[in-house]
């Protein structure tokens, strides 16, 4: 059984992985970590705290559900007690990917901008479109999410259009056609964003070429598929070696 510290268990990924480990005899939640721990803690299976250095205990893995702004506090804590972390938190600045890379250096790391196994396969597939179809093709991504995101466009929408990016010689991103009348230039790749209602993401990647049109979507229909992707990571990562690991490395066995 694998055993975790589950950071950010009050929020909506969170509770998802709350849900997923429910009777599981694979995992069990020794402890969350969450800013509002004093109003989560009375009605929690678990104990809580607010902050990741208050916990006693030792586990297995770490997995981090909570924001990005966490991240030093959760390294300092997962360095000093060698336990590996799972971040499946987005918008890390440079300064927070660098202290990544730094990490590893010392434990296992597991980071995905998003951790559905699905839409991690259909950026291998959209790598594999781009590097047999050539630059012959325009390349365009559509991503459309719940009114509620905050950023656009989204970090897997990015993670698409890098993973693309490693197959081209030259390629620029393009956010906003409307500001700028001019043709489409070859090495671009269009991010589109869409917001409304409820839709839980949806990303779809479009290879355009001279009178054919390839499309490889993805649509996720509720938030258990992420849930199910960071345990499988975190099982992934229990016990493995120094590093940085991502989504590529698990679906590839390596």
């Amino acid at each position: 059984m694998t055993n975790l510290i589950l950071c950010g268990c009050g929020g909506k990924m969170g509770q998802a992985i709350i849900r997923s480990v429910t009777d599981s005899t694979d995992f069990r939640i020794l402890a969350g970590v969450d800013i509002n721990a004093a109003a989560i803690a009375p009605t929690s299976p678990f104990p809580v705290y607010g902050a990741i250095a208050d916990f006693p205990g030792k586990a297995d893995v770490i997995i981090d559900f909570s924001h990005h702004t966490a991240l030093p506090s959760l390294l300092i804590y997962a360095k000093a007690t060698k336990t590996p972390l799972v971040v499946a938190t987005t918008g890390h600045t440079d300064e927070e990917r660098a202290l990544l890379t730094q990490g590893a250096e010392q434990i296992a790391i597991f980071s995905s901008g998003n951790m559905s196994i699905g839409i991690n396969l259909l950026i291998e597939l959209a790598r594999h479109a781009a590097k047999t179809l050539g630059e012959s093709f325009d390349v365009e991504i559509i991503e459309k999410h719940h009114n509620q995101k905050l950023d656009a466009p989204s970090g897997t929408a990015l993670m698409i259009a890098d993973g693309i990016r490693e197959e081209r010689s030259e390629t620029e991103y393009v956010y906003d056609r409307h500001a700028t009348r001019a043709k489409r230039e070859p090495k671009e790749i269009g991010i589109h964003s869409i917001r409304g209602g409820t839709i839980v993401g949806e990303h779809e990647v479009l290879f355009a070429g001279n009178n054919e049109l390839i499309s490889l979507t993805h649509t996720a229909t509720s938030r258990e598929i992420f849930a199910h992707g960071a345990l499988r990571a975190a099982a992934y990562l229990a016990g493995k070696s120094t590093g940085l690991y991502n989504m590529s490395d698990l679906i590839n066995g390596r």
